[in-house]
């Protein structure tokens, strides 16, 4: 229904929307051109290529949700929509930032923008901007607000049938799910990021089994369609709540861990070493 202006099939096909298709391809060329001049000037160009391989993963499950029969699915089903979001946020921003990528990003523009960018980025008021942005109680609740946000029935449904809503609510599960993940891997140590996993975990555990658990249905134009599926418009719900509230919650909770058992080494290493 938020792609009313688009030829739609009656089977699953593939959604070519440049608003996102030219975003994607844009930045994966740039990507692509950028590591290619540092690895020439690299030491260790493996190193740099090697990043290369999570900003593909990356890119390619973004493409995935957003554009393959996926997306189509979702515009039919609350699960699938869920599906998408989930891919968005929980494996597609991940990679991408284990991938570190600004430094190919700069490196696959023309010379006067890099310097531009470079000094805009250096610049004090969009430094401790994203200082404070990129920390990682700040980072949580961002991400969080955007999640419980943009799943109000009112305004998810908004989403569902205008273009417009629906692509801003996708910039922002994945520009705070970046966010997100940027100050977990890259700006905390490994017990703050637990913690701030484990409580991202809770939350949209909780959000989801709101979702499953209700006793009626709360997203009308989202589950408009599903009577069609096989499927009654609280049932597709349900199956979406739970979606959020058990594989996404699972990933979470494996990232918490994992950054656990990191915690727990380091302790144990400084430990032996000051013994």
């Amino acid at each position: 229904m938020a792609h009313a202006d688009e030829t739609h099939a009656s089977v699953p096909g593939w959604t070519v929307d440049p608003w996102i298709v030219l975003p994607i391809v844009t930045i994966s060329l740039l990507y692509i051109l950028g590591t290619i001049r540092l690895s020439n000037r690299a030491r260790r160009a493996g190193q740099v290529w090697s990043r290369s391989l999570f900003f593909l993963g990356g890119m390619l499950t973004l493409a995935g949700a957003l554009l393959s029969p996926l997306h189509w699915l979702g515009e039919h089903l609350f699960a699938f929509h869920m599906i998408e979001h989930e891919i968005v946020m929980a494996i597609s921003a991940p990679l991408i930032v284990l991938a570190r990528p600004v430094g190919s990003l700069l490196w696959g523009v023309p010379s006067p923008a890099r310097r531009a960018l470079a000094a805009a980025m250096r610049a004090p008021f969009i430094r401790h901007l994203w200082e404070w942005c990129a920390g990682a109680s700040a980072a949580t609740v961002i991400h969080g607000i955007a999640i419980w946000g943009w799943h109000l029935p009112f305004l998810f449904d908004a989403a569902v049938t205008d273009t417009t809503m629906h692509r801003l609510q996708h910039l922002s599960f994945f520009a705070t799910a970046i966010l997100f993940w940027w100050a977990i891997i890259w700006k905390s140590d490994y017990g703050a990021a637990a913690w701030h996993l484990f409580l991202t975990m809770i939350h949209t555990s909780i959000l989801g089994a709101l979702m499953a658990l209700a006793p009626r249905v709360l997203y009308i134009a989202q589950t408009k369609t599903t009577l069609a599926w096989g499927l009654t418009p609280l049932e597709d719900q349900q199956l979406a709540g739970v979606i959020m509230w058990v594989p996404a919650g699972t990933i979470y909770a494996a990232a918490a861990i994992t950054m656990l058992a990191l915690w727990v080494r380091g302790s144990s290493e400084r430990g032996t070493q000051n013994a």
